[in-house]
Order: C-alpha cells, then sequence, then structure tokens
C-alpha cells in the first residue's frame, strides 16, 4: 500500500480531531459524555492507531526512496516577511511521528483501565488527544514559528495533564513549576528566534541554515551576536528536555497521572529539545562555543541526574531522575556532533523508559488498592518489596526495562548509550569519565529499583521512616535500633500470616488498616490485561530497536539502516581515532562499570530474605572498612541526593526569597515614602483649610482688625529698612 507524503496531515488531524469531539461533547452535553467512557476511550486508541498506521506507511515508503518533501500554504505575507505553514515530510520527522504514535497508542491503551476509576476520565482522554495532535504538529514543521506554536501548545498540554488531579496541592504545584521552568526556556527560545532572523531573514529551517553557512564561510557573521542567538535558542531545549539547571521541573512533574509520565516525562514532550537541536544541526555546527555549552550542560545533567536517583525511595522520582541522566546523554552527544548517537538513544530511551514507567504505574495502582492514595505508601520503595511473586507480568518486564538503560548487552539502550561513550572518550577524555562512570552508577539505581520493588520480601508498611536504606546506615548506626525491631515485627507478622501487621505501626490512619481485614487482601495483585498488553508490547522494542543502528567499528558506519535513513538529514559522528582495539576496550570498560554496578546493587538490596538492615551492621568486615571515610561519604551522598543536589533550595534562595525581599522593600519605599509625601501634602491641606477655616468667620470688625495689623506690619517693615539704609550709608 502506498500513500501520498501529503497525506502525512492526517497524522496530527487525528488526535486533533478527536480531542475537539471528546472535549466539545464534554462542555456541551457532560451527562451523556459521561455515560459513553468506553466509547471516547475506543475513538481515541482507534484515531491514534489510524495516525501510527500512516506514519509507518509513510516511514517505510521513506525508507525506499530516501525522499524529502516540504508542503508549505501562506499564512502571512507583506513586502518584508513571507511565512507559510505547512509539513516537512523526511527521514527525521516520519521517526518521531512512528516513535510518538506507538509510544501514544499504547499509552491509550493502557490509561483506558488506568484511569477507569477516575471522575476526570473524558477530560483526561481530551488533553491526552491534544497533547499527541500538538507533538506530531511540532515534529512535522517546516520553520521555527510553527515549531514555537506548536512548542507552546505541548507547553499548555503538560500543564493540564501534570495538574490534573488540580485539587491536591502538591499537583497544583508541579504544574505551575513546569509552567514557569518551561516559559524561561520558550521566551529564551523566542529571542533566539528573532536574533537568528535578524542575521539569515528567514525563519524556513533549511533556508536559514544554508543562508548561516555562507555567512559563516564568507567571514560576514558576527561571532559572538551568533553564539548569543544560538545560546538563546539552546534554553528552549535545556527546559523541555530537563537540562541542568531548568531540570527541577521534570520530577515535581510525576504528581501527574502514571501515562502522562510515561508519554510527556519519558518518550515524547522531553524529546522535543533534542529534536529542535537535531533539526538545527548545521547552524550548531557552525558555532564552536555554543556546542561546547551543549556538551558540558550535557555532562552536568548526566552526573547530577545519576547522583541523585542514587538516594529517591519514591519510584516514579527515581524513574524521573534516571530520565534526566540519559537525556544528559543525547545532549552530550549532540555537543560532540554525534547526532545520530543522540537520536538513536532517544529512540531507544523513549521504549525503554515508556516501559518502566506503565511498570511503575502497574505497581502504583495494585498499592493503591490496598492503601488508598498516599504516595508515602503506595510509591515508595521501602514499603514494596517481593512483587514479583505476585504481579510476575510487570516484575518480568520491568526488568527487561532495568536491563536495558542499565547498559546490558543486547537490550536496545546498550547500543546506542555504548556509542555515545565511546564517542566521548574520542572526543575528551574528561568526558569520557563522566560518561563511564555515570553508566557505573545507571547500572546502580536502576537495579535498587528492581530490588526494593519486586525482589525480597513484600514489607507493607504505614511508616516510611520504618525503612531505612541499608546503603546509608552505614554512615548512622543510631537509628538502627529502632527500625531493625519495626521492621523485624512487621516481617514476622508478614510470615505468620497475621492480619494485623500493619495496625501495629499505623500512626495516623484508621481508615488504612481496614483494607487489611484478612491476610488475603495484604497482597497486591497482578494488573488487568488493558494495562499488561501495552506493558508487554513496549517490551518488544525494547528488546529489539537497538538492532537498527548497530554500527560496525572497522568500517565507521551503520549497518545499512539508521544511518541510511538519516543520511540526508543527519551527519555522521566522527570516527574512533584510536581505532577498533580501543573501541572494545571502551565498550567493555563501560559494560564492567555498568556490571559492577548492578553487583553492588544486588549485594546492597538484592536478599531474597526479609528485609533486615542489621545483616549489614552484623558484617564486622564491613564496619572496620566503613568506619572512617566512608559513612561521611555516603551521608553526603545520601543528603545531596534527598535534597535533590540542593537545586530547588538555591532558587528559592536566589529567587523566591530574594524577590519576596525585594519586593518587601519596594513595598516599604512605596507606602512610607511615595505614599508618605501624597499622605503629608493632603494631611497639610487639611490643616491649613482647618485653619483658615476659623479665621474667614464672616465678622467685619474682625477683618478690619486684621487689616490694621497687616498695614502697621507693613508700615514698621518699610520704615525700619529705610531707617537701615540711611544709617548704612552714613
Amino acid at each position: 500500500m502506498e500513500l501520498s507524503y501529503e497525506s502525512a496531515w492526517i497524522i496530527p488531524l487525528c488526535p486533533l480531531i478527536t480531542s475537539g469531539v471528546i472535549g466539545s461533547g464534554s462542555f456541551f452535553f457532560a451527562r451523556a459524555t459521561r455515560s459513553l467512557r468506553c466509547f471516547c476511550a475506543t475513538i481515541s486508541v482507534l484515531s491514534l492507531a489510524v495516525s501510527m498506521f500512516v506514519s509507518i506507511i509513510l516511514f517505510w515508503q521513506q525508507v525506499i526512496t530516501h525522499s524529502r518533501h516540504e508542503y508549505l500554504w501562506l499564512w502571512l505575507s507583506n513586502n518584508s516577511i513571507s511565512l507559510g505553514v505547512g509539513l516537512l515530510v523526511d527521514s527525521l520527522s516520519l521517526i518521531m511521528s512512528v516513535l510518538v504514535t506507538t509510544v501514544g497508542t499504547s499509552v491509550m491503551i493502557y490509561s483506558s483501565s488506568y484511569m477507569c476509576h477516575d471522575r476526570g476520565y473524558i477530560r483526561f482522554f481530551a488533553y491526552l488527544n491534544l497533547f499527541t495532535a500538538s507533538m506530531l504538529g511540532l515534529v512535522f514543521s517546516p520553520n521555527l514559528i510553527q515549531i514555537y506554536v506548536f512548542r507552546e501548545l505541548v507547553g499548555m498540554c503538560s500543564y493540564l495533564l501534570v495538574g490534573f488531579w488540580f485539587t491536591r496541592p502538591s499537583a497544583a504545584n508541579a504544574c505551575q513549576k513546569a509552567f514557569v521552568t518551561n516559559r524561561i526556556g520558550d521566551f529564551g527560545l523566542l529571542l533566539g528566534i528573532l536574533g537568528t532572523y535578524w542575521i539569515t531573514g528567514s525563519f524556513e529551517i533549511h533556508e536559514l541554515c544554508d543562508q548561516f553557512s555562507i555567512l559563516t564561510n564568507n567571514g560576514q557573521m558576527s561571532s559572538p551576536f551568533a553564539n548569543i542567538c544560538a545560546i538563546f535558542l539552546l534554553l528552549g531545549p535545556m527546559a523541555k528536555s530537563a537540562q541542568f539547571p531548568l531540570h527541577v521541573w521534570l520530577p515535581d512533574a510525576m504528581e501527574g497521572p502514571t501515562p502522562v509520565s510515561a508519554l510527556i516525562h519519558a518518550a515524547t514532550m522531553v524529546a522535543a529539545g533534542i529534536f529542535f537541536v537535531v533539526r538545527m544541526n548545521r547552524f550548531f555546527d557552525n558555532l564552536p562555543l555554543s556546542s561546547n555549552v551543549i556538551r558540558w550542560v550535557g555532562g552536568i545533567t548526566i552526573l547530577s541526574g545519576a547522583i541523585i536517583a542514587i538516594g529517591q525511595n519514591d519510584i516514579k522520582k527515581s524513574l524521573a531522575y534516571s530520565t534526566i541522566s540519559q537525556l544528559g546523554y543525547m545532549m552530550l552527544a549532540l555537543g560532540i556532533g554525534a547526532y545520530r548517537l543522540a537520536l538513536f538513544h532517544l529512540i531507544t530511551h523513549a521504549y525503554s523508559k515508556a516501559l518502566l514507567f506503565l511498570g511503575s504505574g502497574s505497581v502504583i495502582h495494585s498499592m493503591e488498592k490496598l492503601v488508598g492514595y498516599s504516595p508515602n505508601k503506595n510509591q515508595n520503595m521501602f514499603v514494596m518489596g517481593g512483587l514479583r511473586e505476585y504481579m510476575p507480568i510487570t516484575g518480568i518486564t520491568f526488568l527487561l526495562g532495568t536491563l536495558s538503560p542499565s547498559g546490558v548487552p543486547p537490550l536496545s539502550c546498550f547500543w546506542s548509550k555504548e556509542e555515545i561513550i565511546t564517542e566521548s572518550w574520542a572526543y575528551s577524555s574528561y568526558l569520557g569519565i563522566i560518561t563511564s562512570f555515570a553508566a557505573g552508577l545507571t547500572g546502580f539505581y536502576m537495579f535498587r529499583i528492581y530490588f526494593l520493588t519486586f525482589e525480597g520480601t513484600f514489607r507493607l508498611s504505614d511508616t516510611s521512616n520504618s525503612l531505612p536504606d541499608p546503603l546509608f546506615l552505614w554512615g548512622n548506626t543510631q537509628s538502627m535500633d529502632f527500625s531493625q525491631k519495626q521492621n523485624d515485627r512487621f516481617s514476622l507478622y508478614v510470615e505468620e500470616g497475621r492480619s494485623d501487621a500493619v495496625s501495629d505501626q499505623e500512626n495516623s490512619s484508621s481508615s488504612s488498616s481496614d483494607v487489611f481485614h484478612s491476610s488475603k487482601s495484604l497482597y497486591p495483585k497482578e494488573s488487568d490485561t488493558w494495562m499488561l498488553l501495552p506493558i508487554v508490547t513496549l517490551s518488544v522494542p525494547t528488546l529489539l530497536i537497538g538492532y537498527l543502528g548497530i554500527q560496525n567499528p572497522r568500517q565507521g558506519a551503520s549497518i545499512d539502516l539508521l544511518s541510511d535513513w538519516l543520511s540526508a538529514i543527519v551527519p555522521y559522528s566522527s570516527e574512533i581515532e584510536q581505532g577498533f582495539n580501543s573501541y572494545l576496550f571502551v565498550k567493555l570498560l563501560s559494560l564492567i562499570l555498568s556490571l559492577s554496578g548492578a553487583f553492588a546493587s544486588y549485594k546492597i538490596y538484592g536478599f531474597k530474605s526479609s528485609y533486615r538492615p542489621e545483616r549489614n551492621h552484623d558484617n564486622k568486615n564491613l564496619q572496620i572498612m566503613m568506619k572512617n571515610l566512608l559513612p561521611l561519604l555516603i551521608n553526603s551522598i545520601q543528603t545531596f541526593s534527598r535534597n535533590e543536589g540542593y537545586i530547588n533550595q538555591i532558587y528559592d534562595i536566589v529567587f523566591i526569597r530574594s524577590i519576596r525581599y525585594i519586593s518587601s522593600l519596594i513595598s516599604f519605599f512605596d507606602q512610607w515614602i511615595i505614599d508618605g509625601i501624597i499622605n503629608a501634602l493632603g494631611i497639610g491641606g487639611l490643616l491649613a483649610g482647618e485653619a483658615v477655616k476659623y479665621v474667614e468667620g464672616g465678622r467685619i470688625s474682625f477683618y478690619l482688625f486684621g487689616l490694621i495689623v497687616g498695614i502697621t506690619s507693613l508700615l514698621i517693615f518699610f520704615v525700619s529698612r529705610n531707617v537701615y539704609e540711611i544709617n548704612f550709608h552714613n
């Protein structure tokens, strides 16, 4: 079956129409629409499936023909500017379209079951369809103005979906934080677009890149101004793709429903920044300073995200910081010119992380059935454990998702991440050290998530503090006894099947103990078919998608797949100068570090018996080894991680508190200086009026007396002045 490339307009239009139909129905016919929940979910899935079908067909045609098509319709025209809207259909846009539609369809199916008990079910699907349409419109945009418009729509949908449960203060604050942070990036992007137009005289991406290259080659370019424009342009990708220091919104955005995290914050919206830099690669290639900024921003993001992920207890926040770190790998690859590898890792990571988020949603959904809504319980990994026994499909697929970003072959992320690490070593040893060290940390924190959630014994508790992290107990043994007693008692109750296991530890809520009326209700259950089907489906690309871009290091090129598709859009990265032996050595080193991190995680968290911190405490050799320097280091890492790198505190001091302090000073100046002067003039006029009121009494005799006193005073003044002048001259 063949389709015209012009039919690409069907891809964003299907979810847009669906969103309009569902949204209009819920607004004008609220009662009728609420009774059609299944129908709304069905048409959402079917419309996006149509978009996916068209995307795959066009993508397959493009693989064969290697063609590029651009369709424009005039939007704005006058003597000085001509701007069109339309579609840019090439390998890059079609790859992104396939990614968005395949992950989006899986999330739609998953959401039909995950959100089935939510009162905002219809509203959720309207938002989700609008977001998908906006993202698809963005990837097909041929010019910067159209990209900016769709970016704003994507940001608006993100605001609506992150704050979907807006009655919760945490969700309301999270969506505001995401909105403000992304507006900073979008404002910088707008300035960069205007500056780029000032330089090149065009908003069309291919035209402005060609013009910029000509100006650079002819020496007609002001390098400082061009770099300023490029850095402003980079603010947009830094915010959307959660790069340091504009990454702070992504962990808080986990307050939204888990399908939102899988679609927006793992696979699509955070990819928009990477996609933009890849699309503008010919522009940034001419600016070495901007490329240097890109790679070091990526390097800092890799390291900070990995370190912070080590100490998180919330399963979704741990995955969020993992996403930030992997996005840093992509940004670093862009900075060293490895655009193909950045896009390759974007694709492999999107499927893997979507699988992980949907798996975490399955876990959270099952935990909520036990304890109700409480992030301290149903999202805290230290009150889970042993879930693979009760949720085997979720556990196995989650393990696949864990192996992939950890860099374990032959899963998908291994092929992309290892190539980025290898290119980093070839470009700079400093970048190579950062990427390799972070690979070891990735293996550690990813397996930490898996072991704490799915291995060991199920250890539900009402107090998150009763289950401390054994890694950090080495540095703080004072609180060990209480935690040990609490956990031992709870583990004993669980092993005996006692139904009052939770009631011995609960301190705040009597309602949560009602759900544990029998030992049978104490354990979670596997999710239903409509939640498991997308999870199992996403495990297939997690296993296989990496084979699309495997490189042959002896030839320095791909095996006829991904690079061939992108050859007209994305340049090849530089060849490895150290040769084939160094190539293998770097990959082997990275793999060893990843497996070492996974092994360390297993030794600390991977025990199969009940969770008992004293196992580490009783190890005398370990205690001797740790008693000096290591406890201090571990406590520092714990504090740094639990405080999320202190970035939020720094922003609170630098921006929030300082702005409030400056505002209070301005308010004081306005109240006591400006208002004081105005009020003093008013009071002075009032007092003068009151005084004059008593002088102007209306009595003629009083007026005559005043007239005589005044004339007499004037006569005395003039006579005394004349006498003084006569005496002075004499």
